[in-house]
């Protein structure tokens, strides 16, 4: 009889244990191995192509991938217009968006944010001959402005409606292209990418305005469709780990932004 009890109970713990093996397998296959990742050719040091490798490199490149070391999955990073991120994130054809995008409350109604991985506020650009000291958007007064389609710069210059005119530009390049021909009086942009082009001479015939006090300075955060809880408990774990290990101060500071 006391063979009997110990022969149920050595099933029973085996069946318990085999249960067990079975639930961490099925919560372990929840999460996926590899992720897609969305980020702009556009957004120089933060996203943009290497003509040389013809891939997707920049601070958020390497933080995400960063990121995906530290979490222990994959990330495969493509090519996404700017304007075309949030959408391609929810319509699922990419399942985070890795690139110069601030968090703001528009946005947030429709996607969520990670913990940040920087922060900056709005860059003000001006003809490169152009004395004039600016320190507010109020000083541009009545003038024509522009600024990038999809970015909340335009937003900004749109609701402030003091402007003659408020121009969309596909990137940065054609805005700073206008403004060099005197086409507009000025723009707004990503203060550390425009910091970062000027110096490289790609935008020439412009420059930041000294003095200028951005408004609206924001975070940086890995961003994933609205609800995923799961995704973003993971992100935001790694996050804190290549924080506290310096890894992120490093690539920040590998950018010079």
């Amino acid at each position: 009889m006391h063979c009997f009890i110990r022969r149920v109970h050595y099933i029973a713990m085996g069946l318990c244990a085999a249960g067990t093996v079975t639930l961490a397998a099925a919560q372990g296959a929840t999460a996926p191995a590899s992720y897609n990742v969305g980020a702009t050719a556009t957004g120089i040091p933060f996203t943009f192509l290497d003509v040389k490798s013809n891939s997707i490199q920049g601070m958020m490149v390497d933080t995400v991938q960063a990121v995906a070391k530290a979490g222990g999955f994959q990330v495969a990073v493509q090519q996404t217009g700017f304007a075309a991120l949030i959408p391609s994130l929810t319509s699922n054809k990419i399942d985070i968006i890795s690139a110069a995008m601030l968090k703001t409350a528009t946005r947030q109604q429709v996607v969520d944010f990670s913990d940040a991985v920087y922060s900056y506020g709005e860059g003000l650009i001006v003809k490169a001959d152009d004395a004039k000291a600016y320190a507010s958007l109020d000083d541009l007064k009545g003038e024509v402005v522009g600024a990038q389609v999809g970015t909340v710069f335009l937003d900004m210059l749109q609701k402030k409606g003091s402007f003659k005119e408020v121009r969309s530009y596909d990137s940065v390049a054609d805005m700073t292209r206008d403004l060099a021909l005197g086409r507009i009086k000025a723009g707004l942009g990503d203060q550390p990418i425009i910091a970062y082009q000027i110096r490289q001479n790609t935008f020439q015939g412009v420059k930041l305005a000294e003095g200028y006090k951005p408004s609206n300075v924001g975070e940086v955060c890995l961003v994933v469709r609205k609800g995923d809880t799961e995704t973003l408990a993971r992100l935001n774990k790694a996050i804190a780990a290549v924080k506290a290990d310096g890894t992120l101060t490093q690539i920040v500071k590998k950018w010079g932004i």
